[in-house]
């Protein structure tokens, strides 16, 4: 894994928006399959994103685009849904085409049926190239809570009451909050090509100590990413402050600056 502490989310947007712009790059004319996460971890590089496409004329319109998960029974119009998320706060701001960026359907008559189906549509596309993650603070990515199977596909999960508690700020009743939802698997999301995963706040630093640090364990779903050859990992200093190695990351990344190594894909 290739740890960055920042200072701040500014900080940490620019680095997670590097990687992005260099996957885009790199892909060039055949274009980039990336993969989005929702709430509130990635938005800060969105933004950024957001203003690269503006600024600096960063193009998404050869990139095709898979979400992570959606909640069963919400349809895409929903305003919580985040088919309408991911729109609002990122695609609907840069250059890439709407039909190209494709989310489970929550509101599929047999989300057994649509989640063997969404799996396959990524496989159809030939993989993610860079898969961006937030994580929860009992680990979870997407909707993979503790208990997840390591190799899991995309399929239908319950929810954590944890994370239907975290969840609640974004709906005006506690009842109105989805229990179940359609996730890529931990299986699913490894076959990405490169991943990047971002997180902030000491609510969060447990959780980061076992994504790095820990065993792999399905009780921690995130430390399955350590079996991944490519994880780039974006924490301020309040989620860092369980890693008992932080300082050798900090070391690693200033040798880094200074005798930079090209990267081989």
């Amino acid at each position: 894994m290739e740890i960055h502490i920042v200072t701040d989310a500014a900080e940490g947007a620019r680095v997670v928006a590097d990687v992005f712009e260099k996957t885009l790059r790199d892909a060039g004319d055949t274009g980039a399959v990336l993969g989005l996460a929702t709430g509130s971890s990635p938005v800060p590089a969105y933004t950024e994103l957001i203003r690269r496409h503006r600024e600096e004329g960063l193009s998404f319109a050869t990139a095709q685009a898979f979400l992570l998960d959606e909640y069963v029974g919400l349809p895409a119009g929903h305003e919580q849904s985040y088919h309408h998320f991911i729109r609002d706060n990122f695609t609907a701001h840069i250059d890439i085409d709407d039909a190209a960026v494709v989310s489970p359907a929550g509101d599929a008559a047999d989300p057994v049926a649509e989640a063997a189906a969404y799996d396959a549509r990524i496989v159809a596309a030939g993989g993610v190239d860079l898969q961006i993650l937030g994580i929860g603070s009992n680990g979870h990515i997407a909707f993979n809570e503790p208990s997840s199977s390591l190799g899991s596909r995309t399929r239908v999960v319950g929810l954590a009451q944890s994370t239907i508690a975290d969840n609640a700020r974004y709906f005006e009743e506690a009842a109105d909050v989805p229990v179940r939802a359609l996730s890529q698997g931990l299986g699913t999301i490894r076959e990405a090509r490169r991943i990047v995963l971002t997180a902030s706040g000491e609510h969060k630093a447990e959780a980061v100590a076992h994504l790095v640090e820990g065993a792999i364990s399905a009780r921690w779903p995130a430390s399955s990413l350590q079996l991944h050859p490519d994880v780039v990992v974006v924490v301020d200093e309040s989620a860092a402050s369980q890693l008992e190695l932080a300082d050798y990351y900090r070391y690693s990344r200033s040798l880094e600056a200074e005798n930079p190594v090209s990267r081989h894909s």
